[in-house]
């Protein structure tokens, strides 16, 4: 898989404020506030930065927290995790491997199958329905 790499003026000129916010400083949307979170279209969530197929909407679930919530990453999907420590808390960091987007973090409180909970800002994704909707 080959990187995407492009340099800080080359980011905010593609992305949104919010989504340049999110994606490169690391930041996080307000709960309940961003454009997936209720959402219920079936389709395919990409990253906003480089159009990666990530989250499928077939593991996408309520999880209350105020963010689109999935218990498993598409199959093949460039998604890694990393440790993060900032805010004074250890929590599990979820990225873009293929251009180190910030999606958002991880938990282990989701539901069965995988008891995974990827907690996700909508900023940091792009929405393709299916072709049946």
């Amino acid at each position: 898989m080959d990187k995407v790499e492009k340099s800080d003026s080359e980011w905010r000129k593609q992305l949104t404020e919010e989504q340049y916010y999110v994606t490169r400083k690391k930041g996080t949307e307000r709960p309940f506030t961003g454009e997936y979170n209720n959402f219920k279209g079936k389709g395919m969530f990409r990253c906003v930065n480089c159009g990666e197929p990530l989250f499928s909407s077939d593991t996408k679930y309520d999880s209350g927290s105020g963010w689109p919530s999935f218990y498993e990453p598409a199959e093949g999907a460039p998604v890694r995790t990393e440790t993060d420590r900032s805010h004074g808390m250890v929590r599990t960091e979820v990225l873009c491997d293929k251009c180190d987007a910030h999606l958002g973090h991880m938990f282990e409180d989701g539901p069965q199958p995988t008891g995974m909970r990827f907690c996700i800002n909508s900023a940091a994704l792009d929405f393709d329905p299916a072709e049946n909707e």
